[in-house]
């Protein structure tokens, strides 16, 4: 049998191992769409810019009920009335919440009310990708798996995918069900996963589905050295968008840019495409307006060169030596 990334992939689709049809290879990210952490929602614009990104080829849309507590995946429900046919929509479960502040359950009976709620708020009968959003080692991975294999017995969800996970938990959960989709950060500056996920990942047949690809709008090439955050805004908390740290960044990206100017392309779709040559992978694009959704047929038709793959790591190297993860968004174990 081929590998899945000759098999089952192309430039612009890649299929996910459960789903009857191939999926586009940048995915809509909807957490700003839910307005928490970002600045609150806009229900009108966020419809507005999921029906922008179907007319421009996207048919995989990723959410998670997290994202507004509920509110995201109310949007895109009411959004894809009429249009379900035409989108493959991915959802997460295991995190609860108490006053807006999430907490790791990925507990049966967690699971079990998850997802009739998504399935009620995303308007569907089917889930096509459900994944556990993060670990919860307050419960077995074996009891989070059987739960979830049960549920795609049921034909409530298609395949399934989890985030966040290590090697380790990963085997784990494969034990007990099967495994399409790893969802780990990852971008031009979160490369943990190079290490031993995504070799793990491409050796047994997993498609990758990137969230943060453009490193939360640090790669989407508007920000300035002035450029400040409201306290209710994530990028607030993340050290990357703290002084000195942050004109390191910056430095970095203006490097980067130059290498799209002679593809004559944007930073971001630089930045996007360099996700997609890594391997079986598909990126998050995430947006809350429309406009935003313009330059997404940039990433497809071409790919870095290897000269530019070792520009992109000798730019690193030279500005940003000593790179912080995304680890500041894990959300805690519960009490």
């Amino acid at each position: 049998m081929q590998p899945l990334k000759e098999y089952f992939m192309s430039s612009d689709t890649i299929t996910i191992p459960g789903l009857d049809r191939p999926v586009s290879r940048v995915a809509l990210g909807t957490w700003a769409i839910g307005g928490w952490m970002w600045g609150g929602p806009d229900d009108d614009n966020a419809i507005r810019t999921i029906h922008r990104a179907i007319d421009e080829g996207v048919n995989l849309i990723d959410t998670a009920p997290v994202y507004g507590f509920g509110h995201s995946e109310d949007v895109i429900g009411r959004a894809l009335e009429g249009r379900r046919d035409k989108v493959a929509v991915a959802t997460k479960v295991g995190l609860n919440w108490k006053d807006e502040k999430p907490f790791r359950d990925s507990t049966p009976a967690r699971i079990r009310k998850e997802v009739e709620d998504s399935l009620r708020r995303l308007r569907t009968d089917v889930i096509d990708l459900y994944q556990v959003h993060w670990p919860d080692p307050k419960t077995p991975i074996a009891e989070t798996a059987e739960t979830l294999a049960a549920l795609q017995k049921e034909g409530k969800v298609r395949a399934l995918g989890v985030s966040n996970y290590s090697i380790a938990d990963i085997e784990t959960f494969r034990a007990h069900a099967p495994l399409s989709v790893v969802q780990p950060p990852y971008n031009l500056f979160e490369r943990d996963i190079e290490r031993d996920l995504l070799p793990f990942m491409i050796e047994h047949d997993m498609v990758g589905l990137a969230y943060g690809p453009l490193c939360r709008g640090l790669l989407a090439g508007r920000m300035t050295k002035d450029t400040t955050f409201p306290k209710d805004d994530l990028r607030s908390g993340d050290p990357k968008f703290q002084k000195p740290r942050f004109d390191h960044y910056l430095a970095a990206v203006d490097g980067f840019r130059a290498i799209a100017a002679r593809h004559d392309k944007s930073l971001m779709a630089l930045a996007i495409r360099w996700v997609l040559d890594q391997g079986p992978m598909i990126a998050l694009w995430g947006a809350r307006k429309p406009e935003q959704i313009d330059g997404v047929r940039d990433v497809f038709g071409w790919s870095l060169t290897d000269e530019d793959k070792s520009e992109i790591d000798a730019i690193l190297a030279r500005d940003v030596p000593d790179p912080v993860g995304p680890e500041f968004m894990a959300p805690p174990v519960r009490d």
